[in-house]
């Protein structure tokens, strides 16, 4: 498909190649409850992980879909990067990853795939994780990559 061709899962809505970047602590509620973390507001990895997700936003000129939440701060989210291959995000990836790592002592797990993006923010968390075929991959490649252990970087192209 070429940049700028319409088409998609809704009438008018505009579709390009890009890359689906899918995120999510691992094993984070043990972690809660291990370090008597609260829940309803940002602490050491949702805190610090909000920031990155911000940051690699803007670096990349994507969207968030989902999931970027500074009043609770950031457990998992989705973002679009349209025209970006995943391999161009790897090393930025990579490094959000060890950043959590270090600093906060806790694992993440990112699936980045290429394929069909339409660059808009979802309105729920259902249409962040299933509303195209790419965010369903990016959210099947997350969950298979957690089942094998998590915290780990996929890579689909």
């Amino acid at each position: 498909m070429e940049a700028g061709v319409r088409g998609g899962a809704q009438p008018g809505l505009w579709v390009v190649e890009g890359t689906v970047v899918a995120l999510d602590l691992d094993r984070f509620e043990e972690e809660v409850e291990r370090r008597g973390w609260s829940r309803w507001s940002p602490n050491e990895a949702t805190g610090l992980l909000s920031s990155l997700v911000e940051g690699l936003a803007r670096r990349w000129r994507g969207v968030v879909v989902y999931g970027l939440d500074w009043d609770r701060g950031t457990e998992e989210a989705i973002l679009e990067f349209p025209l970006v291959k995943p391999g161009e995000l790897a090393r930025d990836l990579e490094e959000i990853r060890e950043t959590v790592k270090r600093e906060a002592g806790v694992t993440l797990t990112i699936a980045a795939v290429w394929g069909p993006v339409t660059g808009r923010p979802a309105s729920t968390r259902r249409e962040a994780y299933y509303g195209t075929p790419t965010r369903r991959m990016a959210w099947r490649a997350l969950r298979a990559a957690k089942r094998r252990g998590g915290d780990r970087l996929v890579i689909i192209e």
